[in-house]
């Protein structure tokens, strides 16, 4: 007897021990018991009915039976009763009782002992997880430490100590390299309760990772008086911080930095040598965007709201727009995150070309209504609003979502792009990119209507008198021929009569000079002593009183 009492004892420690070693409450570890010896009592028996298993603590002996169910209609018969079949069992059964039919657990084999233990190892199991997701489930964003423990196809396996986490390949950096046995310290991210697998998910790229580090360096950090407001990282290449300080005395840049860098360096260190850019905060959107921007420095920034999301147009000058852009686009792109804004930056000469294009529009538009003609597209101010392009005809969701990725979701976009540009976006073939074409000027002249109507409806309704021409502000082909040969005929007679003019002036003059000429021939006849022939008189003819005389 007192040897049966001694094993009792130990058997009751034994449990006790087990559930201490695997931190599972002792009721838990009964039931699990229980469900193992009531799956081999069934695999024993060849039993299909449900079987319950109970275990007495005191004597350690364990009772299997299978439960029936009393019920008015039977919907299950293997685990379901009418009263008329439970009143064979119990006389005096009603609707909702069970009755239980007492099965052996001696004997049990070996079958019986392995499904057993298989289902023990489960429960165990299902426990041990509920324990880590119950632990770690509040430690959300935490730094752990642990050692790379082994490497399965591209994860990390970190070990705790107690358990297991993962680091997937989607968030290492892509610069960083471990080895087996190294210390590693990530952020948790997730704790799911998946059967398979360690629960615990941790991050190297996460923007937690780079706050809970600067918590651990800067005791302002830590205690409140130094805010971060955002993070943005690229991993492994460059990351910026927002903060702001809650005390005039304290610069919370110079903070977060340290004497001689120290605190921002043993960050950069931790990180692998990622460049991290300290900014502070400000409510004023611009001084926040050009602080965002740094290290270039920007000329301008105009800021527009379309929709929830701010748009920020930035200028700065032509030496410093790739500084601004950074390498791969990355320092507009934090920046965009930053101050979670959308960040479109310009040189100035793009801007000074856009403003000369902008009123070569407007004089063209100009010169269009002058003359009664409808302005070009071109030439309509077309406004930045996003375009639903599944409404075009053969555009499908995924296109038009790949036409959205390639930039061209706004009207102005989509209507300054040619055939050819629409063909490079992927699944974008010759004809649908001419029926998009197609779809956004039509969509640009309902809009030069929409403006055109809205400018008729804001001019005043007082007319002002201009002096009006008295030829008609149009002419037609006819009209203009003529009033061109006229002009033609008008000039070639203006320069006949200058030439006419002219011969007449040339006649005279040589008439004058030649009557000059005779005039001073005379007086040098009355020189010579001989008198000067008539005019009728022929030469050597002599006169009729010559003879006479002699």
């Amino acid at each position: 007897m007192a040897t049966a009492q001694t094993s009792e004892i130990n058997f009751t420690e034994i449990l006790k021990a087990v559930a201490r070693e695997k931190d599972i409450e002792m009721d838990r570890w009964v039931a699990a018991l229980e469900d193992a010896m009531a799956s081999a009592a069934k695999k024993q028996h060849r039993i299909k009915e449900p079987v319950r298993a109970t275990l007495d603590l005191e004597t350690g002996a364990f009772e299997a039976f299978i439960v029936k169910q009393v019920v008015e209609e039977v919907e299950d018969p293997l685990a379901e009763w009418t009263v008329e079949e439970a009143s064979e069992h119990k006389a005096d059964a009603a609707v909702g009782d069970e009755i239980h039919i007492p099965v052996s657990t001696e004997g049990l084999g070996r079958i019986a002992a392995q499904s057993a233990k298989q289902v023990l190892y489960q429960r165990v199991r299902e426990a041990e997880r509920e324990n880590v997701y119950n632990e770690f489930v509040d430690r959300m964003g935490e730094i752990l430490n642990g050692t790379v423990k082994r490497f399965e196809r591209g994860d990390i396996i970190i070990d705790l100590g107690r358990t297991e986490a993962v680091v997937p390949r989607s968030e290492q950096a892509r610069h960083e390299r471990y080895s087996q046995g190294e210390r590693i310290r990530a952020v948790v991210v997730d704790v799911h309760t998946q059967p398979k697998g360690p629960q615990i998910v941790l991050s190297r790229t996460d923007p937690r990772l780079l706050v809970k580090l600067f918590e651990m360096e800067v005791p302002e950090i830590y205690d409140g008086t130094v805010v971060i407001k955002n993070a943005v990282r690229a991993p492994g290449e460059r990351a910026k911080v927002a903060v702001t300080s809650r005390e005039r005395d304290v610069d919370p840049v110079g903070a977060c930095v340290g004497m001689k860098g120290s605190r921002v360096q043993s960050i950069i260190r931790e990180l692998r040598g990622e460049k991290i850019d300290i900014i502070e905060y400000s409510d004023d959107l611009v001084t926040f965007a050009q602080s965002a921007l740094a290290p270039a420095r920007i000329t301008r920034v105009s800021v527009t709201h379309h929709g929830e999301i701010p748009h920020l147009d930035v200028i700065v000058e032509d030496e410093q727009l790739s500084l601004a852009i950074g390498k791969r686009g990355q320092n507009v792109r934090l920046a965009s995150e930053l101050i979670s804004s959308r960040i479109d930056i310009k040189s100035e000469s793009d801007v000074k070309d856009e403003v000369a294009d902008a009123r070569a529009r407007m004089l063209q538009t100009a010169v269009a209504q002058s003359e009664g003609e409808e302005p070009p597209a071109e030439a309509v101010a077309i406004p930045p609003v996003e375009v639903d392009l599944t409404k075009v005809p053969g555009v499908g969701p995924k296109t038009a979502e790949k036409l959205a990725e390639a930039g061209y979701g706004r009207l102005d976009v989509l209507a300054a792009a040619n055939v050819e540009q629409l063909t490079e976006v992927e699944g974008v073939g010759g004809s649908t990119a001419e029926a998009i074409r197609e779809w956004a000027l039509e969509r640009v002249k309902q809009a030069a209507a929409e403006q055109q109507a809205a400018a008729a409806a804001a001019e005043p309704a007082t007319e002002i008198d201009m002096p009006q021409p008295d030829a008609s502000p149009s002419m037609g082909d006819e009209d203009f021929m003529a009033a061109l040969s006229r002009a033609f005929q008008e000039s070639e007679a203006l320069r006949q009569s200058v030439a006419e003019r002219t011969a007449e002036e040339e006649a005279a003059a040589i008439g004058e000079a030649a009557a000059e000429g005779a005039g001073e021939a005379a007086p040098a006849a009355e020189g010579t002593g001989e008198p000067a022939p008539a005019a009728d008189e022929e030469p050597g003819e002599k006169a009729s009183g010559d003879g006479e005389e002699e």
